[in-house]
C-alpha cells in the first residue's frame, strides 16, 4: 500500500484497523474510564481507613513501584502467552485486588494489595501495545497509537469526575466501578481479541490474515539490554517522564512562590489537556512521515525548551507560553515514542521491548517528582534549567540511538537483530 498522508490519515487509520486493534481502543478507554485508584487513594486511605497522611502517602508510592514491576512482568507474560491471556490474567487479577483494597483489615495488608494491584493492573499495557503492533501496519502504527493514547487521555481526564460522583455515594460505589471498568475491558478482549499471538497479523494492504502459531525464540531482558542502541532510548523515555512530570510536582510550587493563585495553575494543566486532546492526531498526520529520530529531537527540544523557560522572569505569560512550548513537544513526540518500541523490536521480544519502554516511562514519573522538588527546595528555579539540560542529553541520546530515516524507509538495521517485519509488521508510557 503506498505510504501517502491520505493512506494514514485519522479516519482511514480507524475505519480500516482490524476489530481487534477497535477492541483494544475501546477496551482501553473503559478501562481508563474507571482510573480511580491512583487518583483516589490517599483521600480513601485517610479519609475512610483513618491512616495517617504518611501512611497514604507510602502507599500510593508502593502502588507506582507496583506499576514499574508489573510493566516489566507484563511484557514477558505478552511474550510467553501472548497478549491476549496477558490482558485477562491483568482485568481479572486488577478487579479484585482494587475490590480486597476496601475491605483488608490492617495497613500491612493494604500495602501487599496495593502492590499487587498496581502490578497487576499494568500487565494489560505491554500486551495491548504488542498487539497494536503486529495487528497495524507499518506505516500506520504511528497514527494508530495517537488514536490509542487519545482514548487513555479522554477516559483519564473524565476518570475523576465519575470518581467524585461515586465517592459522593459511597466508598465502595469507587471500588466496584474500576472493577466493573477491568471486567468490561477483560469481555472485550474475550470476544474479539485473538487467542494466539500470530493467530491475526496484519498484511501489508492492512487486512487481516491466518498465520500459524510458532514457538517463540528464546530470549528475554537481557536479550533487550544487547541492544545498545535500543538502550539508549530506554533512556531516552526515562529522562522525558522524569522532567514532563515537573509540571505536576515543581510547576504549582513555583507558581505559588510567585504568589499565584491554585486557579492559575489549574488553568496551565487544562489548557495542556485541552490542546493535547484536541490537536494531537492532527499533528501526528504530518510527524508520522518524519524519522523517528527527528521527532523524538524535535520533542526534546520543546520539552526542555518549555521547561527551561520557566526559569525567566515574566509572572503568568512565562507560564503559559512555557506550557504551550512543552504541550508541544508531546502531542509531536509522544505517539511516535510509544510507538518505536515495535518498530524496533525482534517479534520473539516485542512484549519485552514494548514493556521495558514502559516501564522506564513509569521509573522516571515516579522518580521524576522526588527529584525534582528536592532541587527546587536546594536551588530554587535553577531546577528548570536542569530539566533543560536534560532534555540536551536526551537530544544527544536519541541521535545516537534512534534511526534517520522514516518508518519504511531502507537504511541500515539499527541492530545486529532479525527485523519487526518478519513476518509480523513493526510498529508504544
Amino acid at each position: 500500500m503506498t505510504d501517502t498522508t491520505e493512506d494514514t490519515g485519522i479516519w482511514v487509520t480507524i475505519r480500516e484497523a482490524p476489530v481487534a486493534v477497535k477492541a483494544l481502543l475501546i477496551g482501553n478507554f473503559v478501562n481508563k474510564l474507571g482510573w480511580f485508584l491512583q487518583v483516589f487513594l490517599v483521600l480513601f486511605l485517610t479519609t475512610s481507613k483513618g491512616f495517617t497522611d504518611v501512611q497514604a502517602g507510602t502507599a500510593l508510592g508502593v502502588y507506582g513501584g507496583g506499576t514499574v514491576v508489573g510493566l516489566i512482568i507484563g511484557g514477558s507474560l505478552s511474550d510467553k502467552i501472548g497478549p491476549r491471556a496477558a490482558v485477562l490474567i491483568s482485568m481479572f487479577g486488577m478487579a479484585g485486588f482494587v475490590l480486597a483494597i476496601a475491605y483488608v483489615p490492617s495497613y500491612t495488608a493494604v500495602l501487599i494489595v496495593v502492590a499487587l494491584a498496581g502490578a497487576v493492573g499494568q500487565f494489560y499495557r505491554p500486551a495491548s501495545a504488542a498487539l497494536l503492533t503486529e495487528l497495524t501496519p507499518k506505516h500506520r502504527q504511528v497514527m494508530i497509537f495517537a488514536v490509542y493514547r487519545l482514548t487513555m487521555n479522554v477516559g483519564a481526564t473524565a476518570a475523576p469526575l465519575v470518581g467524585a460522583a461515586l465517592v459522593a455515594i459511597s466508598w465502595d460505589l469507587l471500588f466496584i466501578g474500576e472493577a466493573l471498568a477491568a471486567l468490561a475491558y477483560a469481555a472485550v478482549a474475550i470476544i474479539a481479541l485473538p487467542k494466539r499471538r500470530s493467530a491475526a497479523t496484519s498484511a501489508d494492504d492492512g487486512s487481516v490474515q491466518d498465520a500459524p502459531a510458532e514457538p517463540a525464540a528464546a530470549g528475554n531482558y537481557l536479550s533487550v539490554l544487547r541492544d545498545y542502541k535500543y538502550v539508549l532510548f530506554l533512556v531516552c523515555m526515562f529522562i522525558n517522564a522524569a522532567i514532563y512530570m515537573q509540571y505536576l510536582a515543581v510547576l504549582p510550587l513555583h507558581m505559588k512562590a510567585d504568589g499565584l493563585s491554585t486557579w492559575w495553575f489549574s488553568a496551565v494543566v487544562a489548557l495542556n489537556g485541552f490542546i493535547v486532546i484536541t490537536c494531537e492526531l492532527l499533528v501526528t498526520k504530518v510527524v508520522q512521515h518524519w524519522a523517528p529520530k527527528l521527532v523524538v529531537i524535535a520533542g526534546f527540544v520543546l520539552l526542555g525548551g518549555g521547561l527551561a523557560f520557566y526559569a525567566l522572569p515574566g509572572g503568568v505569560a512565562i507560564f503559559v507560553i512555557g506550557t504551550l512550548l512543552w504541550t508541544l513537544a508531546e502531542i509531536i513526540a509522544g505517539p511516535t515514542m510509544f510507538a518505536y518500541p515495535g518498530m524496533a523490536a525482534p517479534p520473539q521480544l516485542l512484549g519485552r521491548y514494548v514493556g521495558s519502554a514502559h516501564a522506564m516511562f513509569g521509573l522516571g514519573s515516579a522518580l521524576g517528582p522526588f527529584l525534582g522538588v528536592w532541587i527546587w527546595n536546594n536551588s530554587g528555579t535553577d531546577v528548570w534549567l536542569w530539566c533543560g539540560l536534560a532534555g540536551l542529553v536526551g537530544i544527544v541520546l536519541a541521535a545516537i540511538g534512534m534511526p534517520g530515516k522514516p518508518v519504511g524507509a531502507t537504511e541500515e538495521p539499527a541492530v545486529d537483530m532479525t527485523p519487526a517485519t518478519e513476518p509480523l509488521p513493526s510498529e508504544t508510557s
